[in-house]
């Protein structure tokens, strides 16, 4: 037996994804799953012939197949179906074989009428359900958790930005929920993989999709072949799944539906990236901090370092999953005819790594939202640090209400401003352009000597909630509008979801 380390393992295993997708990808999940197949299979066809003097499989037969498939395989037996594939050379044949082994009266039916993906591709879309429902739920919990952050912070001014430059100020609360609502969208697309149908079962329909050996299996009597698969698929969908089947295919289901579903966790993680880069430029401003444990060492050269290392493993997994999409289009454009089998060794790396590296993205970024750091005084210090030049159209607009010349005024203003910003920027000195301004005679009032009917009021000018526009409105709106609605459908998976933190 090979000890762990001396092999390769997977670090989405090992350090990114959780329990709940590790399990949903197991090889114990998979075979468990095949096993239902099978079972679900033999009931349909003792169900359907049940009128015929000798039905094609006994109730005996059922039973002793239902009391094993429902302990579930044991080690062993997964041991034992790796032997037989040693010689057999044919996965599903090994596994045939291992629970005929364990069930002696039902061996003659197990698989009767099947192809090989007949079982294989019903069970990955069913594990491809499970795994967006839990991606859903995940994403329900980080938008939840934005929402959140978005109230508490509401209404706290700080600088935005566009082409990473100062711009007009937002709130910390109002960005918040704006990462929020581009999740949000996402959240709807994956839903709809599975509410939409793009996710469903590809039916009981033989090697080539034509349903032959079914239909030699009844008989010739299409309308029981039909009720065969509708009574398999009713079983199969009992625990939630999509009760619909692909219209036509050849012996797979279109692979192009793999491309699908990967794009949505494409775009998933493109948000999360950004999300996660976001607050990266604002550690580097001091302004947000990511959660950093008691002990936590940031860098073994520089003890002070207070990396953003969750949100850079965000960022590298996003990345992962961004570049894993090529892959299933490309299967998709390479299936020749009614099929060829270059497409499993590639699927059996791209779906499950695409699911396993967005699902440990999305654990990370709860950790990071529900522990932000907000660093109060530094986002204050950096937004009124622009602010006089962020106000300079105000104040244009209260000279000239003041009886000032719009155009002379903005001269006047503009002269100030270059200046202040060549000292900040050349001298390294704090902003002094509404010193500037208040010393300049152009802006006096009559009373003291200058051309203006009136006194600028400069301390309320540098009020910054004069500049954030409808930013609390907007936020106010937008969690009302989601967070209850979220909550109440992921109330289940919610209670269900555990602690997320995996370390670094």
């Amino acid at each position: 037996m090979v000890h762990p380390n001396d092999t390769y393992t997977s670090p989405l295993a090992t350090r990114n994804a959780s329990p709940e997708m590790l399990r949903l990808w197991s090889p114990r999940h998979k075979f468990n799953t095949w096993r239902q197949i099978w079972l679900a299979v033999a009931q349909a066809q003792h169900e359907v012939t049940r009128d015929w003097p000798r039905p094609l499989v006994s109730a005996e037969q059922i039973e002793e197949l239902r009391q094993v498939v429902e302990r579930g395989i044991t080690d062993e037996e997964i041991d034992r179906a790796r032997e037989l594939e040693r010689d057999l050379r044919h996965d599903v044949m090994s596994h045939v074989h291992c629970l005929g082994e364990q069930c002696p009266k039902a061996r003659p039916i197990i698989h009767l009428g099947c192809t090989s993906q007949d079982v294989v591709c019903n069970a990955d879309l069913m594990i491809l359900d499970a795994s967006a429902r839990l991606i859903a739920a995940k994403l329900g919990r980080v938008i939840l958790t934005w929402c959140d952050q978005a109230n508490r912070y509401k209404s706290m001014p700080t600088l935005g930005f566009t082409h990473y430059q100062p711009a007009q100020p937002t709130t910390v609360g109002r960005r918040c929920a704006l990462w929020a609502h581009d999740l949000e969208v996402l959240e709807y697309r994956v839903r709809l993989l599975r509410e939409c149908g793009f996710i469903r079962f590809r039916g009981l329909r033989g090697a080539t999709g034509t349903q032959a050996s079914f239909l030699s299996l009844f008989e010739g009597d299409g309308s029981r072949v039909d009720a065969f698969e509708a009574e398999v698929i009713r079983r199969l969908a009992c625990d939630g799944h999509c009760q619909s089947t692909h219209g036509l295919m050849g012996q797979t289901y279109p692979r192009v539906v793999d491309g699908l579903v990967l794009s949505e966790l494409a775009a998933v993680a493109s948000v999360v990236h950004k999300i996660a880069t976001d607050i990266r430029l604002l550690s580097n401003r001091k302004e947000i901090d990511e959660p950093f444990g008691a002990q936590q060492v940031g860098s073994s050269a520089m003890p002070y370092k207070r990396n953003p290392m969750k949100c850079e493993r965000m960022c590298g997994l996003a990345r992962f999953v961004m570049n894993l999409v090529g892959n299933a289009y490309d299967t998709a454009a390479t299936q020749w005819l009614e099929r060829t089998l270059d497409d499993s060794s590639n699927r059996r790396l791209s779906l499950p790594e695409a699911f396993l590296a967005l699902d440990g993205a999305l654990d990370l970024m709860h950790e990071v939202a529900g522990g932000l750091v907000v660093n109060e005084a530094m986002v204050r210090r950096n937004l009124m640090g622009e602010l006089p030049f962020l106000a300079t159209e105000n104040i244009l607009m209260e000279a000239v209400k003041a009886g000032g010349d719009r155009q002379e005024y903005h001269e006047i203003i503009r002269a100030h401003a270059q200046a202040a910003g060549q000292r900040v920027k050349q001298d390294g000195l704090d902003n002094d352009l509404l010193d500037r301004l208040e010393a300049d005679r152009a802006f006096w009032s009559q009373d003291r000597g200058g051309p203006l009917s009136h006194e600028i009021d400069w301390t309320g000018l540098m009020d910054p909630m004069k500049y954030i526009g409808r930013s609390v409105e907007q936020t106010e709106r937008f969690v009302q509008a989601v967070a209850e609605p979220m909550r109440a459908r992921y109330a289940a998976e919610l209670d269900r979801l555990g602690s997320s933190d995996r370390g670094v």
